[in-house]
């Protein structure tokens, strides 16, 4: 599992300095109702609004 999380989402509650990501754990989705193909089909379903 990755240690370093990189986000720079910079509004987000577990955006830390350095593009890091606070969160214990991330939850990511698939926005498309076939298998995702590229960043734009998923999101991040952990962001929280600073």
């Amino acid at each position: 599992m990755a240690e370093d999380v990189k986000c720079t989402v910079n509004n987000c509650r577990f955006w830390k300095h350095g593009n890091r990501c606070s969160a214990e754990s991330i939850m990511v989705v698939n926005y498309s109702e076939e298998r995702a193909h590229t960043s734009n089909d998923a999101g991040c379903k952990t962001f929280e609004p600073a």
